[in-house]
């Protein structure tokens, strides 16, 4: 297991929890206002972090911390992820994972497991070939249907989780957020996250870009409540 990034703590990454951060290098998509350029295209480049590093500070920090975050990238990409989790949880810690959606198979058998406590999956857009493509950087015709398959376990199932977008100016309009929230009635969490111009993207122009404005978010925020009565603002 190679983890690419460590923040010891973080008070944003797992809402109501004190919670450590590790990032998976490697994606199968290629946003173009990614902000892990690096880990997603030169994760070659970036040192390892051992595995046993990690556990050593949550261990020295088990009165703290709560649990722990596992991003990327996308970690689904990782055959050794399972393993991974099942050690946290023998730590007695739980563990979060963020995924795009796109292997349902490792998130049902992780949940099925009981070596996740709470997934964030990252709706990107309205769930049709066209606009996700367009969002995601890539063809997503090969994967939409495994995206709606993972949708459909969170929300069927008994792990904690919430469905999140992260609303891009020049990719999302209001209409986006119509058909995202048509698309996951009953969802039990939604999150709308305004876009951050602070960091670097994978495509460079997305840098200058500005985020939406607060009236505009609220604006989303009241369309999603309208079909998604418990959707929250981040950011």
């Amino acid at each position: 297991m190679e983890i690419k990034g460590f923040v010891a703590v973080s008070l944003s990454d797992w809402d109501s929890k004190v919670s450590s951060v590790i990032f998976l290098p490697g994606c199968n998509m290629r946003c173009p206002f990614c902000y892990n350029k690096n880990l997603v295209l030169h994760p070659e480049k970036m040192p390892i972090i051992s595995l046993e590093h990690v556990e050593n500070y949550l261990e020295a920090n088990r009165k703290w911390i709560d649990g722990l975050v596992i991003t990327g990238g996308e970690p689904t990409n990782q055959t050794d992820l399972p393993f991974l989790c099942e050690r946290i949880k023998k730590l007695g810690f739980q563990v979060k994972v963020d995924t795009n959606g796109t292997n349902p198979a490792m998130i049902n058998g992780l949940i099925r497991k009981q070596l996740v406590d709470y997934v964030a999956l990252d709706v990107k857009a309205p769930l049709t070939e066209k606009k996700y493509s367009q969002v995601c950087g890539v063809d997503a015709s090969s994967f939409l249907e495994k995206i709606k398959e993972t949708i459909q376990i969170l929300l069927d199932g008994e792990v904690e989780y919430e469905l999140r977008t992260t609303m891009v100016p020049k990719l999302h309009q209001m209409e986006d957020i119509e058909k995202i929230c048509q698309a996951i009635k009953g969802c039990k969490k939604y999150v709308l996250q305004n876009f951050k111009s602070d960091a670097e993207t994978l495509d460079p122009k997305y840098q200058s870009l500005k985020p939406f404005s607060k009236m505009q978010m609220k604006n989303f925020l009241q369309t999603a409540r309208k079909i998604v009565t418990n959707t929250v603002a981040r950011g």
